[in-house]
């Protein structure tokens, strides 16, 4: 069955289109967070209460945007939450390698992994989520303008700023070569 259908059948009250659909977007949703958090347990905690919301609201959702994209939508106000209520959270877990274990994380070193992860990290959530989903996730500024509720200009100065920051960084943490030291 292809996604507007288990969206209608799961308005509908089918439990089984529904465990379906978050079935299939599952992965998407825990990776942005676990990207958005880069703690393990914490990310746990806003992907379930995600998918709580968007179980009980499935009714209000509308199929003009993918269904992922409306689970990362919801997350972001969920952890938008837990920042407001606990201030700046930034707490690196060591279980995060383990979690996002793929190619081109085992291809990093794991000192410049964790640099790289702390410096994603040391970002305001607002840029660290335009990031996230632009370079990790492919989504259009477009996409993302409606994910953030936010024009699209400042999706694009938000992705300007952010890669402007981890470049710095990282030539700071010595991961990346400064463009002063290549001439």
């Amino acid at each position: 069955m292809d996604e507007k259908r288990l969206i209608e059948e799961a308005k509908k009250g089918n439990k089984k289109a529904l465990y379906k659909l978050i079935e299939n977007n599952l992965n998407i949703l825990s990776g942005f967070v676990m990207k958005m958090t880069a703690d393990y347990h914490f990310a746990q905690d806003v992907v379930q209460e995600t998918l709580l919301r968007a179980i009980m609201n499935i009714d209000k959702f509308s199929p003009n945007v993918k269904f992922s994209t409306w689970l990362i939508k919801i997350s972001i106000n969920v952890y938008k939450g837990f920042l407001r209520k606990n201030k700046r959270y930034t707490y690196l877990d060591d279980s995060y390698k383990d979690f996002a274990q793929d190619v081109e994380h085992i291809a990093l070193s794991n000192s410049e992994y964790n640099d790289i992860c702390k410096a994603i990290l040391s970002l305001d959530y607002k840029f660290r989520a335009v990031f996230i989903l632009k370079h990790f996730y492919g989504y259009k500024y477009k996409e993302i303008a409606k994910i953030l509720n936010c024009p699209i200009g400042t999706v694009r100065s938000r992705l300007h700023f952010a890669i402007k920051f981890l470049i710095q960084e990282l030539e700071k943490r010595g991961v990346l070569e400064s463009e002063s030291k290549k001439e």
